[in-house]
């Protein structure tokens, strides 16, 4: 199972992945503390074998290895620490600038060189050297309520996850090959997922990458509160594509507006741009994440 801490305040349950409490995280989260992080926390395997774990709490920073319980107070504009299995950063790059604007200050888009429309598909490297890329995701909201969160789920053959833990977001910030990390975003981009497919486990066909609002059945948002929303992929310094979304519906609270795969041994990206009346925890139930409730 998986529970997750999430930005809002408040008990959560399965109706409503999207009201734990914000906090800095002291730690990387397993997939197995999606819902609750006043629930005990299972240590699971990589991939779901179907095993009883036994549960135990995180441990603060401080504590010298004594149990403490997580009470979340802090503020919105945490900065998450990559965990786990380590990743480069790339120098010069948003991932490593000054700290971001303000969560809904509006920023301008940045120039979209090698875009292409929703439904296309294009190939990422053609010569078949794909190596280090960061998927760059920016938007603007009409609506200061509107609060998104990036997330990444790495989906085998059969359109799921490998496991549990093969979901990348803000409080779960790395995969268990280090492959895949989430990554604050800087002055221009306001989240990143960065992916070395050199280290990409095999199993992982597809990547898919989702915006979703947080809170939004609590506090009545949706999609037609936001503008300029986009993901560009960046290897290095180089576009090799971008995709703006057009499409902004108000029955709609996450969005998959795009995603990364492999067809015939060369990854390919997908400007995909649709979206689900579903949070976080139908999605996690969507693509075979185990959610407690």
């Amino acid at each position: 199972m998986i529970q997750t801490a999430m930005k809002t305040k408040g008990a959560v349950n399965h109706s409503s992945l999207s009201t734990i409490n914000d906090h800095k995280l002291q730690r990387t989260f397993s997939a197995q503390n999606l819902l609750s992080l006043n629930q005990p926390i299972v240590n699971r395997p990589a991939a779901n074998q179907g095993k009883p774990v036994q549960p135990h709490r995180p441990m603060a920073a401080n504590t010298a290895g004594h149990p403490q319980t997580s009470s979340y107070t802090g503020s919105k504009n945490r900065q998450p620490q990559p965990a786990g299995h380590p990743a480069s950063i790339i120098p010069g790059t948003q991932a490593d600038a000054a700290a971001p604007a303000p969560l809904n200050s509006q920023r301008p888009m940045p120039r979209l060189v090698r875009q292409i429309q929703k439904g296309q598909k294009t190939t990422l490297a053609p010569d078949g050297s794909l190596g280090c890329i960061r998927a760059c995701f920016g938007w603007n909201t009409s609506n200061p309520q509107c609060d998104v969160d990036v997330s990444a789920f790495l989906l085998g053959a059969d359109g799921k996850t490998l496991g549990d833990s093969w979901f990348v977001f803000y409080g779960q910030t790395a995969s268990p090959d280090g492959s895949c990390m989430f990554l604050p975003g800087g002055a221009v981009d306001r989240e990143i997922i960065q992916v070395d497919f050199k280290r990409l486990n095999g199993g992982v066909k597809k990547i898919v990458f989702v915006l979703t609002i947080n809170d939004a059945f609590a506090k009545r948002l949706h999609f037609g509160m936001l503008k300029d929303a986009y993901v560009r992929i960046l290897q290095g310094q180089e576009e090799l594509a971008s995709f703006q979304m057009a499409d902004y519906y108000e029955n709609v609270i996450s969005m998959m507006i795009g995603e990364i795969y492999e067809y015939k041994g060369t990854w390919k990206f997908n400007a995909v741009g649709n979206g689900v009346a579903k949070d976080l925890a139908g999605l996690c139930a969507f693509y075979g994440v185990q959610v407690d409730g």
